[in-house]
């Protein structure tokens, strides 16, 4: 049995996988704690009001992050426990449910990358400037956010069971397409990028290196001993990464 585990105290939201076997013993998958401190020291204490509210904005990165690292999918949870001044209650009154709560955690992970993206004003550049920025900020975001690659495999194992599900992320994700038709749009125009592409197919040549970099760093690092000690994925280099996509787009 593996279960998710949820507590808050005054200044502290954490989520935790448990698993527990036959016999009864316990095994902690992951557990992942966010402190408020910062929050209150400017008054001198805890502020509930300030606290509750915390706890409910963060619980679903909390949660992202608890099974990410335990590499555990929604499917895999047999129950929610829940030690906590917001209750169970309040869990699911948000939430609705633990399938709530997972898709929750699934568009937080989304909006938090596509904002990630949105931000990088491609438009004010050219577009090979563009193109390049673009897929160095892909690489850097997906290097330093591995639970973000868990849980999207993780989703795949699940076949998009929960993703085809959501209202909203097939619309976080138009921005990105958006973005990327628009430099495209201008190189072809300009005649330093080959024409006959499509934009959804430029994204997923720029996801799928970034991805590999991650969720392939460590069965890449066993097999061929490279990089297998460093802390972030490097089965790739970004400048390669970025001089593939380059070389495959521009004329």
């Amino acid at each position: 049995m593996r279960i998710l585990g949820i507590e808050t105290t005054c200044d502290e939201t954490a989520a935790a996988v448990v698993e527990r076997d036959a016999s009864g013993r316990g095994r902690i998958l992951s557990n992942e704690v966010l402190s408020q401190i910062e929050d209150h020291a400017a008054y001198g204490g805890v502020v509930p009001e300030i606290a509750a509210r915390a706890h409910v904005e963060v619980m679903d990165v909390l949660v992202k992050r608890a099974l990410a690292s335990a590499g555990v999918a929604l499917s895999d949870i047999d129950a929610i426990a829940a030690a906590t001044r917001t209750s169970k209650r309040m869990i699911y009154y948000y939430y609705g449910s633990k399938e709530g709560l997972y898709l929750a955690v699934l568009e937080d992970a989304y909006r938090r990358t596509r904002e990630t993206e949105s931000n990088l004003h491609l438009s004010d550049l050219t577009p090979q400037q563009a193109l390049e920025k673009l897929v160095e900020r892909t690489y850097e975001r997906h290097r330093e956010n591995e639970d973000f690659i868990r849980l999207v495999m993780s989703e795949n194992i699940l076949r998009g069971e929960y993703i085809r599900q959501s209202k909203n992320i097939k619309k976080l994700n138009l921005p990105v397409i958006d973005a990327i038709a628009e430099l495209y749009g201008r190189g072809v125009s300009d005649g330093v990028f080959r024409a006959g592409l499509d934009p959804v197919d430029i994204h997923g040549l720029i996801s799928a290196l970034a991805f590999f970099n991650v969720s392939n760093r460590h069965t890449f690092g066993a097999i061929f001993q490279k990089n297998a000690d460093q802390g972030l994925a490097h089965a790739l280099g970004k400048d390669q990464v970025i001089e593939m996509v380059m070389r495959y787009i521009c004329r």
